[in-house]
């Protein structure tokens, strides 16, 4: 189901809403363009919009390199990379124009109790996962 930018938008700030640890949400498109982002309010982020950018493109390109093995694991629900200032997660979805959605979490966060009980549902109830 393909989504408008302005539904992309609204699931953006429900996800950051749902948790307070979140401090970035974003969709990129199947290219790695950045289409719908938002930040925490008064957050400083630590990368600019172009190295953003970049995170997104090689985000897009490590899950669909995930999915070449969807036949023997299934298919892959998030991945977690854990750093020295934030933890960051990629969520996968069920569309070929919009992949995955992508986090970034405070490093006192639990990342996978959020992603499970408290994200993983609003996509769902967005029909997209």
């Amino acid at each position: 189901m393909k989504k408008t930018k302005d539904e992309l938008q609204s699931l953006c700030n429900k996800i950051l809403e749902s948790d307070s640890y979140i401090r970035f949400v974003g969709i990129p498109n199947k290219m790695g363009r950045q289409i719908v982002s938002c930040y925490r309010n008064e957050l400083i982020p630590l990368l600019t919009p172009q190295e953003i950018e970049m995170l997104s493109i090689e985000s897009v390109l490590r899950m669909k390199t995930r999915r070449d093995f969807e036949s023997k694991l299934g298919r892959p629900i998030y991945s977690f990379t854990l750093y020295e200032k934030i933890k960051r997660a990629a969520i996968a979805l069920n569309t070929e124009e919009y992949p995955i959605v992508m986090l970034s979490f405070d490093r006192q966060a639990d990342p996978e109790d959020t992603i499970l009980n408290k994200i993983l549902p609003i996509i769902r109830k967005e029909g997209i996962l």
